[in-house]
């Protein structure tokens, strides 16, 4: 009865099997393409600086000369607090002043009488050491009186708030007759009497997702579109980058700042905006579809859907990884041709540790080993061989240049991979290094060349819930094949076929 059973199970299983259609891999040329990545994320309209204007007069307010949307200039008078008591306080101490001006002349006057009769001994010394000290203080209290003066006259000032630059006042908090308290003397930080910005530069303030984080770099180009104006997107810049996460429901994102110019005035603060920063974007590459890449992981599972042999595929591998050997037992670097004698190009030349360096259009190995001859026997160079060496260190500083930024590059975006291509009709696996992706295909920038043709395959969790089928299968049916089937039928058939 458990046979009987167990023999069902396996014929619904391989009848199963049998209505599949086993997957069709296709053979994709590599072909030269656009490739554009960008991260699209949604936020709104911010001012690039925005004022909270307080008063350093506390008091009635009696005036009001602006509203909100208005345009001020720097400057510009905006609310008036009541000046009575600064006007007193001024006044109080100008009559202050006065006295201790007074006051001194009059100790001048004393102290010159003092020396006087000093000098004919008529006062004792303590009598003409006091009359010093009277004229000393009289001084010191016109000093005192007129620094009190100042005080008042920049007390009565901070009466009159006046725009503290050119923007547009954006709300304004209080009205005529409301009595507002200082910030310097209010324990509560004051009274905020309006708000302003500078409309001319605004930002969106925008989330992106920690995976594409690392590709967002301040100065990238952005787009900003808003509902307002649909078919008119807007040019912006990223400005910064947050260094603190945010989480919203248990994703993590990280805060973009994107500046805009906005000087004409369309973008108002508040508005909901689209914002696309551009990352990248390669024109007329070497590209391959994503599904084609396999990791040193994935590649075994890949190479038993081609039906090969997960040991000949790594042997493969290691193969091509490996340095070729030189007649002479050495290694050539990078897997190179070893130096079999053969004329080396024109445009290059052999550095005394056995590199090949290509030389600049129209300089030849002659000139620039004559050049270096000359600075190492510590001898003037003409003005030919200064340009040739001019030349050099420019070709050199541009190589240089070059390999720092596909480093960067690769770091941001790429990496290694493993591809299949169909070489003389049979997969072989070669390493390939990608650059910029977006979410179908990957640039190429080592391995492949135009022509070759890249497999394309099923994903590993498919293929790996494929392995377990089987598996489950052979451990019901005993690992043979089912009565009343053939083994050709029980077996699993792989298709490969090529456009």
């Amino acid at each position: 009865m458990r046979r009987t059973a167990i023999a069902a199970l396996a014929l619904a299983a391989a009848a199963c099997k049998e209505e599949a259609p086993p997957p069709v891999y296709q053979a994709v040329p590599v072909e030269s393409r656009d490739i554009v990545v960008s991260a699209r994320a949604s936020g709104s309209i911010e001012p690039d600086t925005l004022v909270e204007v307080k008063s350093k007069a506390s008091g009635e307010i009696t005036e009001i000369h602006v509203e909100t949307g208005q345009l001020v200039p720097r400057g510009t008078l905006m609310v008036q607090v009541d000046r009575r008591q600064a006007r007193n306080t001024a006044a109080q101490a100008q009559a202050n002043l006065e006295v201790a001006r007074a006051r001194l002349q009059n100790a001048e006057a004393q102290r010159h009488r003092s020396v006087e009769l000093f000098k004919s001994q008529s006062i004792t010394q303590t009598e003409y050491e006091t009359a010093v000290l009277d004229h000393a203080n009289a001084k010191a209290n016109v000093v005192n009186a007129q620094v009190a003066v100042e005080n008042a006259r920049i007390q009565l000032g901070d009466t009159e708030i006046r725009a503290p630059m050119t923007g547009t006042i954006i709300t304004t908090l209080v009205e005529r007759g409301a009595v507002i308290s200082s910030p310097t003397t209010a324990a509560s930080g004051g009274t905020v009497l309006l708000t302003m910005a500078d409309l001319g530069l605004v930002r969106v303030r925008t989330l992106i997702d920690e995976t594409d984080i690392g590709k967002i770099q301040p100065g990238q180009r952005a787009t900003v579109t808003v509902d307002a104006f649909p078919n008119q997107p807007f040019d912006g810049e990223v400005l910064k980058v947050e260094p603190q996460a945010e989480t919203q429901q248990n994703v993590t994102m990280f805060p973009v700042l994107v500046r805009i110019n906005n000087r004409n005035g369309l973008l108002k603060p508040g508005m909901s905006a689209e914002v696309e920063v551009h990352i990248g974007r390669r024109e007329g590459v070497l590209a391959v579809p994503n599904t084609a890449l396999r990791t040193d992981r994935d590649v075994a599972s890949a190479a038993e859907v081609l039906g090969l042999s997960a040991e000949d595929v790594q042997a493969k591998l290691a193969q091509a990884s490996a340095p070729a050997a030189a007649p002479n037992g050495s290694a050539s670097l990078g897997g190179a041709p070893a130096d079999t004698g053969a004329a080396k190009p024109k445009n290059t030349m052999t550095t005394p540790d056995g590199r090949e360096i290509p030389l600049p259009e129209g300089i030849t190995e002659a000139q620039v080993r004559a050049a270096f001859a000359k600075l190492r026997a510590g001898e003037e160079l003409s003005a030919a061989e200064r340009a040739v060496m001019q030349k050099m260190r420019s070709a050199m500083g541009n190589r240089a240049g070059g390999r720092a930024r596909a480093q960067s590059s690769d770091y941001q975006f790429g990496g290694q991979y493993i591809v299949f291509i169909l070489k003389d009709g049979t997969p072989t696996p070669v390493r390939i290094r990608t650059g910029l992706t977006d979410l179908e295909y990957s640039e190429v920038t080592e391995g492949l060349a135009a022509g070759d043709s890249v497999l394309t395959l099923p994903s590993a969790s498919l293929i790996q819930s494929q392995q377990e089928f089987r598996e489950r299968i052979n451990r019901m049916t005993g690992g043979g094949a089912v009565p009343g089937m053939s083994s050709q039928q029980s077996g699993t058939t792989r298709t490969g076929t090529a456009r």
